[in-house]
């Protein structure tokens, strides 16, 4: 696939166009791209993803940080769905500005001879480029415009905001199901204040980028995976430490079972399969101890019942 951010570094050719902020790549961006796929090379034309980073909802109204995917990771999972080319272009208040008409000029000069879209698709100043605009657009510009039905799962659409409502309240399932794969994050490890060794159970540190969303406080069961495929069964504690110190910020701290070795430095993935319990205040370390076994042998029994996940897919 090849990537730019820049319209002025493509070449024109034919080609099948979808553009979105396809924030977690989920069950609804597959089935549309996997379209956009699919005509491309039934036509022999070739398929392109235009997407936008900053997602615009950052730029344009502040919104905290709520990302299901870094744009490393969307960079890779619109790859492995066969995609030609990913164009992502930096979103400024400068780009809201530009008028429908001339974000859809630069997009027939490189080639578009098709637009894919969802049903309540819009883009351009003030979301001016309505799907009846852009359907007229075509008609001078000769590309013709495509309708995707909208994804539903349990009878309701499958959208970037329903995933991170589930992961607010910490049902890592849900939004599993709405993915198609385990919600992950990955960070580096890093120094904590050593308190899980001193219990006997020592803990990872991830540093995770502050933008990227994060499930509810609490403990989960999850698959933890290191650059090289190694993959252990993981303890994941998300929260302030409330039995301690209480910290000041959310911190992620994964014990991996039946790990041995150094991990400071190197890159560590979770894969959030299910919430064992939510966070809270114990009343003696002792309790606190007791409870981690259990949590432990209930995560055991979570992970070896769910079948390993397909990470690199």
């Amino acid at each position: 696939m090849w990537f730019t951010q820049r319209f002025e570094e493509i070449e024109p050719f034919p080609s099948v166009v979808t553009v979105g902020a396809f924030d977690g790549v989920h069950l609804g961006h597959q089935a549309l791209i996997g379209q956009v796929v699919a005509m491309a090379r039934a036509q022999g034309w070739r398929s392109v993803v235009v997407t936008f980073f900053p997602h615009p909802a950052v730029v344009l109204r502040g919104d905290p940080p709520f990302y299901l995917t870094s744009p490393e990771e969307k960079r890779a999972r619109i790859a492995r769905l066969g995609v030609d080319v990913l164009i992502q272009i930096p979103f400024t208040l400068e780009t809201a500005r530009i008028r429908a008409a001339d974000f859809v000029e630069r997009l027939v000069r490189i080639g578009m001879r098709a637009l894919w879209a969802g049903p309540d698709f819009a883009l351009g100043y003030r979301r001016e480029g309505t799907l009846p605009v852009l359907e007229e657009l075509g008609r001078r510009y000769g590309y013709t415009l495509h309708i995707a039905t909208e994804f539903h799962l349990g009878g309701r659409p499958v959208r970037s905001s329903r995933i991170r409502e589930a992961l607010q309240r910490g049902d890592v399932r849900a939004a599993a199901e709405c993915l198609g794969r385990p919600f992950s994050i990955s960070g580096e490890v890093v120094a904590g204040v050593g308190r899980g060794q001193r219990l006997g159970f020592p803990t990872a540190n991830l540093s995770i980028w502050p933008e990227h969303a994060l499930p509810a406080n609490g403990v989960y069961a999850c698959w933890a995976e290191l650059p090289e495929g190694v993959r252990a069964m993981a303890v994941v504690n998300i929260g302030v430490r409330p039995t301690f110190d209480q910290s000041s910020e959310r911190v992620v701290e994964a014990h991996l079972l039946d790990w041995a070795g150094d991990l400071y430095g190197r890159t560590l993935t979770l894969h959030f399969i299910d919430r064992l319990r939510e966070e809270r205040r114990f009343p003696s370390v002792a309790e606190l101890v007791a409870q981690i076994y259990r949590d432990i042998a209930r995560a055991r029994e979570i992970l070896s019942a769910a079948p390993l996940p397909a990470f690199a897919d």
